[in-house]
Order: C-alpha cells, then sequence, then structure tokens
C-alpha cells in the first residue's frame, strides 16, 4: 500500500510562517553536474541570464552543501534524510520504507506533487510510488538528450503523453513543455509543488548546434587556464570570493580504475598551450557542447518562468536552484578513458545524436573554480553548490547569505512554507525524524544558527563545522586526514591538521558518532 495512504495528517491553516495570504507554489529545480563557477552569477562566462535574474532578485547561499554525486544527493533532497539514512549510502539501493518524501508530506497540506526529468533512485520504484502524482522523465542516471524511446517514460503509465517529430526530441526542452503541462492540469487555485531535474550538463555531451556555436572558439582560444582566471577574477567583483585569494594551480587527479590504465593518476592536468593544436580543438569543443547544455538549460528554465508570469503565479512561487553535486572529471584531462581527440567530421560529431564523450578532468577543474577536486570527492569543488532561493511575494532579504546550509535542510524548508506535517508514524513503521533545518528564517533575513554537517560517499567524507572542516580523500589512507580553515583558506591549500591534533580528534569522533547513528537508524528499515 502507498505511504501516503497512511498519511492522517489534518491540514495546516493557510497562512505560512512569512505571513503569505495563501499557501506558496514550489519549485525546486536540480541540475546536474553544474560546476560551483558555471552560472554567470557566480562568476561564469556561460550565458544563464534567467538564473541571475533569479539571484538577482533573491538570494544566493555562499555555502551550501551536496553529497558530491548524484542519487546521494537526490535521496538526501526528497527525504531529508543523509544518503545512508534513505537508503542509499552508494549508489544502488532503494528508498527505504522508514523515510518519508517532501511529496509524501505535502500531499496531505493540499499541494499537487509533480515531478519532471532525472530520477535516479531505482527504476522499479517510480515517483509515483513516492508520492508524486505525475512524472514525465528518466529513471536512471544517463542516456542520450536527442532519443525519447526506452529512455524517457510517463507515470502513471495511462496519461496522455506529447508525440515529437522525428530529430525535435531534445530532453532539456521536453522537460520544459512537460512542466508548463502539468503547472496547468491543476484546478485553479490549489497550490503545487514541481522537482525539476535536469539531466544538463552530465554526460553524454549534447546540445544544439547553434548553442555550441557560441563557445567553441572563445574555448580553444583561452583554455581552461584563461577561463579559470577570468571565472575567479568575477567571483571576486561579485564577492564571493576574497580579493587577496591566488587561483589554485591545475589540481592533480586522484587515482581511479580507469585513470590508472591511461597513466594520468595522480598527475597534474597539463597546461592549456602545451597541448597539440588537434587535442586543444578536440577539448574546447566538448566544453562548448557543455556550456551549450548550461545555456540551453536556461532557456528551459525561462520558458516555464515566463509561464508562471505570464498565469499570474510568479509572485507566490517559491523557487530554489542549486546543482546535485561538483562537475564531473570523468576520467582524465581528455575525458573517457584517454580518448584520441576528433578531427575533422568526428569533430563536428561531438554533441549530436551520435557521439558520446565527457569533458574530462581539466575542464572540471575550470567549471568549479576555485575550488579543489570535483564530483565524487568531499573536498569543496565536489561537494560546494551554487544555490539561489527566489521568492517575490515572500522573500525580506536578499543578496548573499554566508552561513552553512546542507541539502538535507529542504524538507523542513519547504515543509514550513507549506504548512505542513512531518509525521512520526506511518501504519507500524517508525519514521527516522528530520536531520536539517529550515532556511526559512534566513529569508527574513536571520542568519543561520551555527551547526556541524557531515558527509560521506565511497570512503571520501567531511566535517564542517564553522569555518573548520576535517576532510578525507578516499585515495588516501584512512588516518590520513586533512583539516582546512574555511575563512583564510577557502580553496583548501593550507592543510593544519599536525597544528590542530586535538581539533582533529574531536571532529574525527563527531564523525564517527554521526556514522554510527545513520548506520543504526537505517538498519531499522523494514524492506
Amino acid at each position: 500500500m502507498n505511504i501516503i495512504q497512511y498519511l492522517v495528517i489534518p491540514l495546516l491553516a493557510a497562512t505560512t510562517a512569512l505571513g503569505a495570504t495563501s499557501k506558496p507554489n514550489i519549485l525546486l529545480i536540480l541540475a546536474d553536474d553544474v560546476g560551483f563557477s558555471d552560472l554567470g552569477c557566480y562568476g561564469g562566462e556561460i550565458a544563464t541570464p534567467n538564473l541571475d535574474t533569479l539571484a538577482a532578485g533573491g538570494l544566493r547561499l555562499t555555502q551550501f552543501y551536496n553529497t558530491a554525486r548524484c542519487t546521494p544527493s537526490r535521496a538526501t533532497i526528497l527525504t531529508g534524510l543523509h544518503p545512508l539514512q534513505a537508503g542509499f549510502r552508494n549508489m544502488a539501493g532503494q528508498l527505504v520504507t522508514n523515510a518519508v518524501t517532501i511529496p509524501e508530506v505535502l500531499k496531505p497540506a493540499g499541494y499537487r506533487t509533480l515531478m519532471v526529468g532525472k530520477w535516479h533512485l531505482g527504476e522499479k520504484n517510480p515517483p509515483t510510488n513516492r508520492g508524486f502524482d505525475e512524472f514525465y522523465g528518466m529513471l536512471g542516471g544517463f542516456n542520450s538528450f536527442w532519443a525519447e524511446k526506452g529512455s524517457y517514460t510517463r507515470w502513471p503509465q495511462d496519461r496522455t503523453t506529447r508525440v515529437y517529430e522525428k530529430d525535435k526530441f531534445y530532453s532539456t526542452d521536453v522537460f520544459a513543455d512537460y512542466s508548463i503541462d502539468f503547472i496547468d492540469d491543476g484546478k485553479s487555485g490549489q497550490p503545487w509543488f514541481l522537482y525539476l531535474a535536469f539531466n544538463a550538463p552530465h554526460f553524454p555531451l549534447h546540445a544544439p548546434e547553434s548553442d555550441i556555436a557560441k563557445y567553441e572558439a572563445m574555448y580553444f582560444e583561452k583554455g581552461w587556464d584563461g577561463i579559470r582566471a577570468e571565472r575567479l577574477a568575477r567571483q571576486k567583483k561579485l564577492g564571493l570570493m576574497p580579493e587577496s585569494l591566488a587561483l589554485t594551480p591545475r589540481e592533480p587527479i586522484p587515482k581511479n580504475p580507469y585513470n590508472g590504465k591511461t597513466g594520468w593518476a595522480g598527475k597534474e592536468i597539463p597546461a592549456w598551450n602545451s597541448l597539440p593544436e588537434d587535442r586543444r580543438r578536440d577539448l574546447a569543443r566538448r566544453m562548448a557542447v557543455y556550456a551549450g547544455m548550461v545555456d540551453h538549460m536556461d532557456q528551459a528554465i525561462g520558458r516555464v518562468l515566463a509561464h508562471l508570469k505570464s498565469t499570474g503565479q510568479e509572485q507566490n512561487t517559491v523557487i530554489f536552484f542549486l546543482s546535485d553535486n561538483g562537475a564531473c572529471a570523468e576520467w582524465d584531462p581528455f575525458g573517457f578513458n584517454g580518448e584520441e581527440p576528433k578531427t575533422g567530421e568526428g569533430l563536428k560529431r561531438i554533441g549530436g545524436p551520435g557521439s558520446y564523450v565527457s569533458c574530462g578532468t581539466g575542464w572540471a577543474n575550470a567549471c568549479n573554480t576555485p575550488l579543489r577536486l570535483y564530483k565524487h570527492y568531499a573536498h569543496e569543488g565536489g561537494v560546494r553548490t551554487p544555490f539561489i532561493v527566489h521568492w517575490p511575494a515572500g522573500l525580506k532579504a536578499k543578496g548573499m547569505v554566508p552561513g552553512l546550509g546542507y541539502i538535507t535542510d529542504f524538507m523542513p524548508t519547504i515543509r514550513e512554507l507549506a504548512g505542513a506535517m512531518y509525521p512520526n508514524q506511518v501504519g507500524d513503521i517508525a519514521i527516522q525524524p528530520e536531520e536539517g533545518v529550515s532556511l526559512v528564517p534566513v529569508f527574513n533575513g536571520t542568519p543561520l544558527a551555527p551547526r556541524k554537517i557531515f558527509m560521506e560517499h565511497e570512503g571520501s567524507s567531511f566535517v564542517r563545522e564553522g569555518d573548520w572542516k576535517l576532510v578525507h580523500l578516499n585515495t588516501n589512507p584512512k588516518d590520513s586526514l586533512e583539516l582546512y580553515n574555511l575563512a583564510s583558506d577557502p580553496t583548501e591549500m593550507n592543510n593544519l591538521a599536525v597544528q590542530e591534533p586535538k581539533r582533529v580528534n574531536e571532529m574525527a569522533a563527531a564523525y564517527q558518532g554521526w556514522m554510527t547513528r545513520c548506520r543504526r537508524m537505517s538498519a531499522q528499515d523494514k524492506q
């Protein structure tokens, strides 16, 4: 029996914590592998005018954290629990029964619950089994942006689907189409929650040629060295990074099963101008496709925003935007498994329906400027995400917010905005308590209270407490811990573990206590 059938919760008053006269619509937009500095409002050169406008009229949390990888972040966003508690310590798993999802909590509070995009929480357990009324998208983790059949599905399966002419399907556009359809299909005045989870710019890199053409020459000319320098300069002007911050060296590449075979494991990313021209043209094309994907995603978001405005829903819609993890470095500077550079017609086909490539480590390093490492890892480049909140009718505060936010915070934040209750019990199942804190006070200008936040993925882990961060890289020995003061060292270049052994021991003990608690709580699940 669906968990919603057990949720007998009285509807609360329509007035929200911020005094709005009706419950707000809630739009949660998740990008897939966007780096910290990719958006214009975070220092990037990629055209993202719609997201930049949301940021200019809203809040940007400058220290908001994810869990370093697609599936764990998605599980945490939807449940408010840490990945291990939710059933996803690693990539495989399923949502546990002693957790509730945001849509399961919102439906009894009168919300329509809608999802479009990438699920990636088990293909045998679609979103409509966990509280969503409507779903269109991909149940798995990655596939072609150009081909619908076999990859993108509609749930419930008896629903009418859109029909696209041959060569007219591009998933980013289709996600915007279905988002607008779902918003329009409800009863007048009924609030809705839409989880719009793009698969852009996750590999395979696919984008329309018109978007690729905007960027290809620029990336060839400037390379990742020039782009990194320019992004940091813009971040300083925006106030995201201190004026005194030096650009970090090009990042070494942690060893993994793939780059160990190509000889790149542990080596520094090469200087752009040291590469032969055919390699630079290949890499510039890849990054141009990536940029085109982000650009086109922003265009699709713009279509949804324009629809909200034209239907009078813009003012009382709370919009969140973030990325699920840092930029993807799979697996060496040249992409997958040391691929040979594409030339001639092969180069032109990169980004089209028949291609299957990634950006590689060098561009991922640039996408995360100026932060260390990438997706998979617990250093800042893997876990720090751009984060935007926009709500014309409800935000009293605007600008940049320095406090620590974490993706466990979506459940309590959205629940409070919706006037919904979190259940302690569903049938005979005791539900795990919320792990995050509500961000609603931040909307009023109240600083976030100090707290510890924890994260672990495949052996990489961190503890953040105030300005201090204890971090472990999974390619290092288990007792090899690094300690950084991010107030004075935001790029994690000065390891203070030797100078601060007491602090290291205290934070490591806190981490072990957290892991023990998470394991105990997840073991209570009734599969």
